[in-house]
């Protein structure tokens, strides 16, 4: 019931809890024999639920909730030899920070499944409240009130340019800059997009995009290549590289980096192994980029 509501949909559902789709609509109907109403409204392709529906929804929710916290519970006794982690994060933390933890995870628990989904942070905070994930590793703040962050790191966000452009030179640069300047653009969604743009509206204008869509290594070839500037944290800067990361010096352009998860659900064992592991490679003082980059000159303790 709860697949079908989340999805809109028995084939969706279907999909998502890789089943076959006559057997979630068998479910549902036996629920509804046996409450004696209707869960859904069925038009068409459209399915919504009914009143009925809708009060059933969060008590379902919690039965979940309860099957889970039992399942880890039993996890707890086998010690982490077998499980699964179910974790979220932006593209851009995937390859900045969580590629190595996540390699050293492996290494302490070879047994366990790792289940990783890239998107950005507002759609992986639905996957969380839908379930699907166990922690996500999202840009903060997130306001939601069944959810929990834990600020873990800051980092530093500079305008990328390639050699010869005309900023390129510069020491730092002021928001205004961007003003008329060509960007190239993330795809609706990512974090980095939202942050940009709203910072350039509170300066009082709308930022000009020469390209938009990429994600971060798209967008950075792009740049490279000449087709403008980007706005991208200063990690994925390599020494010596294609690109020049020019600081800005009259906004305090920065990012909040932390973990987020539901508070109303105890965290399976390997989610919070995974917590352990990933707040304790956070603090060491020189984690290293997979781009060749020290992190800790690029991110700093979250205050």
């Amino acid at each position: 019931m709860v697949s079908v509501a989340d999805e809109g949909g028995f084939t969706r559902a279907a999909a998502q809890l890789r089943v076959a789709q006559p057997s979630v609509s068998a479910a549902v109907r036996a629920l509804e024999r046996e409450l004696g109403i209707e869960l859904f409204h069925r038009s068409g392709g459209e399915v919504t639920p009914t009143p009925a529906g809708e009060a059933l929804l969060p008590w379902a929710r919690q039965v979940l909730a309860d099957c889970e916290a039992g399942r880890a519970a039993v996890g707890d006794l086998m010690g982490l030899r077998r499980g699964r982690l179910s974790l979220g994060a932006t593209p851009t933390l995937t390859t900045e920070l969580l590629a190595p933890i996540l390699a050293d995870f492996h290494r302490r628990y070879p047994h366990l499944e790792l289940s990783l989904r890239e998107e950005g942070s507002g759609r992986l905070v639905t996957a969380l409240e839908r379930g699907e994930l166990d922690l996500a590793v999202v840009v903060l703040p997130v306001e939601r009130s069944w959810v929990r962050t834990e600020p873990l790191v800051e980092e530093e966000l500079v305008l990328a340019v390639p050699p010869g452009h005309p900023l390129a030179e510069r020491n730092s640069v002021s928001i205004n800059d961007l003003e008329d300047l060509p960007l190239v653009m993330f795809r609706e969604g990512y974090d980095l997009r939202e942050s940009t743009v709203s910072v350039c509206r509170e300066a009082g204008f709308t930022p000009t995009f020469s390209v938009e869509g990429p994600e971060m290594d798209g967008a950075l070839a792009l740049t490279a290549a000449g087709l403008g500037a980007t706005v991208v944290p200063v990690s994925v800067i390599d020494v010596g590289g294609p690109l020049i990361g020019v600081p800005f010096h009259d906004v305090a352009l920065r990012r909040t980096i932390g973990l987020a998860y539901r508070q109303d659900r105890r965290l399976p064992p390997a989610a919070r192994a995974f917590a352990d592991t990933l707040r304790e490679q956070v603090a060491r003082p020189t984690p290293v980029s997979p781009r060749g980059a020290s992190l800790p000159e690029a991110l700093g303790p979250a205050v």
